[in-house]
């Protein structure tokens, strides 16, 4: 795995302790996409292929060159969950991960269920069943087993149009697992226009469920402005360009909607051209509220924690600026009352802990 492009050397020892203590919650965080190799390893054991379980291959295979690669890495992976128990596996593991290595309380994962059920391809699919099955079972035993709390985001892959839309409002609506909590849009935003979601969009709120569409990564402000005005957006995935507008920052500032910003994502994928050109001191300086998150962190051998550092260096924040990042990612997320209450609880005594 490469390592993630960096601002400066590596943080203080005392900085990087306190980040991988810190009680964190990830709100934009792909399910395929934190397969890490340790558990891609595994999913290519049982399903010998084109992607290599052996370590050393692996580490080679998974080495980012750019988008296109990202994309081919990406969609190989999706193509070893093939089986309900390789689901539970998966979701399971990046449970373990997720708490056990980064001090994650609480995490909203993004699940494309289209791309595991494949409704037009039943012989190469599961039952929708069998998927809502798999991820809940994992839940329940990654809050006993780790005590983080999974939440999940049914995602629509914009590149495969209206009827990868349908399906994914249908699975939410009529198969809809126990801990789904929100809509969201993802895959390439140039050609995809947000325009043609809109009735699944709005089925989705009305059921209940939040919006949280990923919009202006590599596309310009108007497609933040039209998730806004028509895709009903509470949080706006990447928003980078939203930089670009300062009539968009002040109404996100104003009506208080995140940004779930991914630093090493966006110079992977060249939304940025560098960690010091992000806009994040930007957002921060206009008032817009932001998380941290990782997005496909293996891919782009990134951590959350990691994450965190190049926030602390783009912004020069000390041990309470990053705590108060912490509490705005709890702040941002759909978590009920009492475990957002739990949870910034736990993020003040770490901090009056002195850790």
């Amino acid at each position: 795995m490469p390592p993630s492009p960096s601002l400066s050397p590596s943080p203080s020892p005392s900085l990087g302790r306190f980040v991988a203590g810190l009680p964190k919650a990830e709100l934009h965080v792909h399910h395929v996409g934190s397969a890490s190799p340790r558990i891609v390893s595994e999913l290519a054991a049982r399903h010998p292929g084109t992607v290599p379980s052996d370590p050393e291959r692996l580490r080679e295979f998974f080495a980012f060159r750019d988008f296109a690669h990202f994309i081919e890495v990406y969609l190989a992976v999706v193509d070893l969950v093939r089986t309900p128990e390789d689901v539970r596996y998966l979701t399971y593991e990046i449970g373990r991960e997720l708490a056990e290595g980064q001090s994650v309380r609480y995490a909203e994962l993004t699940c494309t269920p289209y791309t595991s059920v494949w409704p037009d391809d039943p012989d190469r699919g599961m039952p929708i069943e069998a998927y809502t099955e798999a991820i809940e079972d994992a839940r329940v035993a990654a809050e006993r087993d780790f005590g983080l709390v999974l939440r999940w985001i049914y995602d629509v892959p914009g590149e495969a149009g209206v009827p990868a839309a349908d399906a994914t409002l249908r699975f939410a609506l009529e198969h809809a697992p126990d801990g789904l909590v929100a809509f969201g849009l993802g895959g390439p935003e140039i050609g995809v226009p947000r325009e043609q979601f809109v009735p699944h969009f709005a089925q989705a709120l009305a059921a209940g469920l939040h919006s949280v569409p990923h919009a202006g990564e590599t596309t310009g402000p108007e497609t933040i402005w039209t998730s806004l005005r028509h895709l009903g957006a509470e949080r706006i995935g990447h928003g980078t360009s939203a930089a670009e507008d300062p009539a968009l920052l002040a109404h996100l500032a104003e009506n208080r909607i995140p940004l779930e910003v991914c630093p090493s994502s966006n110079v992977a994928t060249r939304a940025v051209a560098a960690l010091d050109e992000h806009p994040l001191p930007a957002f921060v300086e206009a008032g817009v509220v932001v998380t941290i998150n990782s997005d496909d962190p293996p891919m782009f051998g990134t951590t959350l924690n990691r994450e965190y550092e190049i926030a602390a260096d783009l912004l020069g924040l000390d041990e309470a600026g990053l705590a108060d990042l912490s509490r705005a990612a709890v702040g941002a997320s759909f978590a009920p009352e009492d475990v957002k209450a739990r949870l910034v609880g736990e993020i003040d005594a770490y901090v009056a802990e002195g850790r």
